[in-house]
């Protein structure tokens, strides 16, 4: 059976497949019988294979990334219709007798064999490939580097650095990054504060390279940027602050194991790469985009270490106690970043108390001295509880509502004990409050999670920012999609 004339063939294959080694009999037909219907594209070795006259050189990838070329050998048949392709692939005898419409076509041949990968495939190819060929372009502007600059230096030269050395974000690394998400690279997402500079998925992917994240937590860092622009949260008047406060991530959901975060021993501390990257890509895309640069709109007094880095999973590994998450509306199965304008981490220790009434009257002495003891519905606050803890409050029967109650009724005090000048000291609050009994905190501006290694009965609060609640910032949750 003889094809039609107006059929044209493109085969692919490498040199190191012992498939098409295989067929090299079958290309040497073919060529003599379709001569100038068949393009043969070679992978590797432009010499092979040497039964044919003039292999075309495919060294560079171009013609099988364009043609997506996953195994080879594959043959490639195409007719007058644009969509009239067809293609087979690896070494089918049958196959290929009736696709060529050759019937003796590799007789003397073993009946099949399985191709190999095409070299598209190799690791780290496709976005290499994607980079060369690919639709899609990079937007940001490409720094040229003398020949004698230390890449790691020139970083921190252009200021692009929180202090600590950086990822030098070139092209392919950034489209390593891209290719975590399925959103566009070009999509606008917000301005970021203080600057409100126009910001892309293409940004946030740079400053994540910087930050050393892996391309599977850009969803996460992606959604943190996008809770930070939420008005509720107040990113520019956190920037603008005095005070000790930045933000805080809190991460829940299938998310957690998923790219490996931390929501046990050391949540909080040094050692694992997603908790520590997440929380500093945020950190250098206030920086870099937004502008929020210490000494220029960054006017905090102290800081806190946490603006390097601050961010932690919750565990959630007790089904019958519920999430940060869950509390503000979303369901367990959901993957959901929180943020919260806090401060550094203050411990409770309380080794002592077997049973949740106990208990709730620590942890209340302790969350007492958040911003001041004499101060009071200034500032919002997390309370970390540790899983030794939650163990104790559960054995007592009581949730994570029971808790909260418990801790608001504690802290109440009676104006008159912590007006100015109550007790020697000239803080306070003023004295129109001395006849009024008062809150520590503002209705839904004390928060409760649970992190941290399960032996060591120390929990902690996280103090919020001054300004936190309706005037000021508010706890802000995103859906990771």
């Amino acid at each position: 059976m003889e094809q039609p004339s107006n059929i044209n063939y493109a085969l692919i294959v490498k040199k190191d497949c012992p498939t098409c080694a295989l067929i090299e009999p079958v290309i040497g037909k073919l060529a003599k019988r379709f001569t100038k219907d068949l393009e043969v594209y070679v992978q590797d070795d432009p010499t092979f294979p040497q039964i044919v006259d003039a292999p075309i050189d495919d060294t560079s990838l171009e013609f099988s990334y364009r043609n997506q070329i996953e195994v080879v050998p594959t043959l490639i048949r195409l007719g007058d219709e644009a969509n009239s392709e067809s293609r087979i692939y690896g070494w089918d005898k049958k196959q290929w007798q009736e696709f060529t419409g050759i019937e003796d076509l590799g007789s003397e041949l073993i009946d099949f064999k399985p191709g190999c990968g095409s070299k598209t495939q190799d690791p780290g190819m496709d976005e290499i490939l994607a980079l060369r060929f690919g639709d899609k372009i990079l937007q940001a502007r490409e720094v040229e580097l003398a020949e004698a600059e230390d890449e790691m230096e020139a970083c921190f030269e252009r200021g692009w650095s929180d202090g600590l050395p950086v990822v030098p974000p070139t092209a392919l690394r950034v489209m390593r990054m891209l290719n975590g998400t399925n959103r566009e690279a070009d999509e606008l997402i917000g301005k970021i504060p203080p600057d409100y500079a126009p910001c892309t998925i293409e940004k946030l992917a740079i400053n994540a390279v910087m930050a050393g994240c892996k391309p599977e937590y850009f969803p996460t860092v992606i959604t943190s940027v996008e809770a930070a622009l939420q008005d509720k949260f107040c990113m520019h008047g956190l920037l603008c602050t005095t005070y000790f406060s930045s933000p805080v991530l809190i991460v829940n959901g299938p998310i957690v194991q998923q790219i490996g975060m931390n929501a046990g021993v050391n949540a909080l501390g040094q050692g694992n790469r997603a908790n520590a990257t997440i929380g500093r890509a945020l950190q250098l895309i206030i920086r870099n985009i937004g502008g929020g640069v210490p000494g220029g709109i960054d006017r905090a007094t102290m800081g806190n270490p946490g603006k390097y880095t601050y961010c932690f999973a919750e565990d959630e590994s007790d089904d019958s106690w519920n999430s940060l998450a869950m509390d503000n509306g979303y369901d367990r199965k959901d993957s959901v970043v929180s943020l919260f304008a806090g401060e550094g981490l203050q411990p409770i220790l309380d080794q002592q108390s077997r049973d949740a009434a106990s208990l709730s009257k620590s942890m209340a002495q302790s969350l007492r001295s958040v911003v001041n003891t004499k101060l009071f519905g200034l500032a919002d606050a997390i309370l970390v509880v540790c899983p030794e803890h939650r163990r104790v409050l559960m054995n007592s029967g009581w949730s994570k509502a029971d808790l909260r109650n418990a801790l608001y009724e504690e802290l109440k005090t009676p104006g008159s004990k912590i007006i100015r000048g109550a007790n020697g000291n000239a803080e306070g609050m003023p004295v129109k409050f001395e006849e009024k009994i008062l809150d520590k905190f503002r209705d839904g501006g004390l928060h409760i999670v649970t992190t941290g290694g399960k032996a060591g009965m120390f929990s902690a609060v996280i103090g919020g920012w001054v300004a936190s609640g309706e005037r000021g910032s508010q706890l802000v949750s995103q859906k990771i999609r």
